[in-house]
């Protein structure tokens, strides 16, 4: 359909002329929590009776001219993202003129098999004419108003499409905003007005703020949470956050996941997985299968453990039409379906996790204890742990390492969680013994027993910057009408020479206390002293840089900030 002036507006006409040539017969319920499903059922089915969405990113050409894909996507998904039919180069692709066909041919299909339609994508810097990108201030601003309010407008009177991201990957991997097209000419006011316009074009729909690498806790995910906090105190109309999933076997399962999509949640945000897929390095072989699987069962029972997340949507979900391969060379078969539309153990994994227990008995069985651990490369600051690997009925999903500083005595408190039977530990103090202890998990949720503890004492000497080589900005933000806050801290190596596994250490004043776990540190709290310790991504600072670590907490009457900060023991410049 083409619109040949910008101001015109399409008529809100139904979208289902081509509902006959796409449709497949299918009765589903819709998404509600429904019955308890039969043990063979659809993904779609089980998801809709634990109340979620299971989506897929639906490709235009696949959808209208092959049975298989329209077959396995009437029958086992309930959600659909169109994967690129909505963005700006296919509904705009020069000024004024629009085209909905591939866009109204996925609403059409989703209509037709009772699935609910996310809309994707209004605002991002990538897929979006030159023409836009072209223009002054005021016109961009103009067309980005025109467009969203033409294209939501569009579906604003549809049952099917209930939600969009408004905005997508604003941030730079280190939390600053992205120096996109968009910001450069409008500075970081276009998010608060994409998201402004959206509701003007549709008072119902969800509106959401999507990105990738916020899965876990990170500078990143800290970064979308503070805007998220910030845009929704000011009155802008974030209903909802997306974490995109486009996750890898070799780099590990994002840290915190859970405790993650939790804090967004206490935002009073709705939160889902949009963007799905787990890709490996090629050749596939049934260990990287495994852990592909294990990696979907986790994110899937995440999401089923936090009421405010909606659902998972896969980006695509037969390896015949993934994208991982063209972008990420020698990496594949990312999705539960291989090319020729074949099962892997990814969708039977997906499968039993939001099975609402009317089929296989749960998995009510730990993995078995894990060896002791053993220290290497043993420094003033830090160690290397490794110990044999615990097994597993279904497969381990990671392992909770457990630290006591002394000899004796102490508590044992988790210092890291890794996938593998491996763990590097930093910020540690010179001349101090550390006891260790291990346990697994699996993807149910059960815990094994302990390890035996394992003893190690770091060197002398010892690490840290010398006085003033070190900046600690401390901000802290107070929630309002609630004893609680929320306090960022950045920290810079203002030295000549690198900083490896640094420890930040301060009081906080009479009354406040953190909440674990925090974010982007390892923290800890003993009376009013605060201690920090970096994480793998994190513990060695170069001269100039910087890290933003941060923690909510809780306060009895003040919100007075720290006025002194160590690190190894010499005191940072405070600003």
């Amino acid at each position: 359909m083409i619109i040949p002036a910008r101001g015109a507006r399409p008529e809100r006409t139904a979208v289902l002329a081509v509902v006959a040539a796409l449709a497949v017969p299918l009765v589903v319920a819709p998404i509600v929590a429904a019955p308890p499903a039969a043990a063979d059922a659809p993904l779609r089915v089980h998801a809709a009776a634990r109340g979620k969405f299971i989506g897929y990113a639906a490709g235009t050409s696949p959808l209208a001219n092959e049975a298989a894909y329209r077959s396995v996507a009437a029958s086992e998904f309930n959600q659909v993202t169109a994967e690129n039919a909505m963005k700006w180069e296919s509904t705009e692709p020069s000024d004024g003129n629009y085209t909905f066909s591939g866009a109204d041919q996925v609403v059409a299909f989703a209509t037709a098999n009772n699935q609910q339609v996310h809309g994707h994508t209004l605002v991002w810097h990538s897929q979006t004419p030159g023409w836009v990108q072209g223009l002054s201030a005021s016109a961009m601003r103009t067309a980005m108003q025109d467009h969203i309010a033409t294209v939501v407008g569009r579906y604003a009177n549809n049952a099917s499409l209930v939600s969009w991201d408004v905005v997508n990957e604003v941030f730079e991997e280190n939390g600053n905003l992205r120096s996109s097209f968009w910001y450069n000419t409008l500075g970081s006011s276009y998010i608060a007005d994409a998201f402004r316009y959206a509701r003007a074009a549709d008072s119902n729909a969800r509106l959401c703020i999507n990105d990738y690498n916020v899965e876990g806790i990170n500078a990143k995910s800290t970064a979308m949470y503070n805007l998220v906090r910030q845009l929704r105190a000011d009155g802008v109309p974030v209903d909802c956050v997306g974490f995109q999933g486009h996750l890898a076997i070799q780099y590990g399962f994002p840290s915190q996941f859970r405790e993650n999509l939790d804090r967004f949640a206490a935002l009073g945000v709705q939160v889902r997985i949009t963007e799905l897929d787990i890709r490996m390095q090629m050749p596939r072989d049934s260990t990287k299968d495994a852990t592909q699987a294990t990696y979907y069962r986790n994110v899937v029972q995440g999401c089923l453990a936090v009421t405010a997340c909606a659902g998972v949507t896969i980006w695509g979900f037969t390896d015949k039409y993934s994208w991982v391969p063209d972008v990420f060379s020698g990496e594949g078969a990312a999705l539960p379906w291989d090319a020729n539309y074949s099962t892997k153990p990814a969708y039977t994994a997906i499968h039993d996790a939001l099975d609402d227990g009317s089929g296989p008995a749960p998995d009510t069985t730990p993995p078995t204890t894990p060896g002791t651990p053993a220290a290497s490369g043993v420094t003033s600051s830090g160690l290397s742990l490794s110990w044999t690997a615990s097994s597993d009925a279904v497969g381990v999903a990671g392992y909770d390492v457990l630290r006591a500083t002394g000899a004796s005595g102490g508590s044992f408190a988790v210092v890291g969680t890794p996938s593998s039977a491996s763990f590097v530990d930093s910020g540690l103090a010179a001349s101090t013994t550390y006891r260790y202890q291990v346990r697994a998990r699996d993807a149910a949720g059960n815990v094994s027993s302990l390890s035996s503890v394992a003893s190690v004492t770091t060197t002398a000497g010892g690490g840290g910057p010398g006085p003033s080589s070190c900046r600690v900005a401390y901000t802290i933000s107070p929630w309002g009408g609630s004893p609680g806050f929320t306090a960022g801290l950045v920290l810079t190596n203002t030295g000549t020479s690198s900083l490896s596994g640094w420890t930040l250490a301060f009081s906080l004043p009479s009354g406040q206390a953190i909440t674990p776990p925090g974010w982007s540190a390892t923290w800890s709290q003993s009376g009013q002293a605060v201690t920090a310790t970096p994480l793998s991504w994190n513990s060695t600072l170069a001269p100039g840089g910087s890290t933003t670590i941060g923690f909510n907490g809780t306060h009895t009457g003040g919100t007075s900030e720290p006025t002194t900060f160590t690190v190894g023991g010499s005191s940072c410049t405070v600003v």
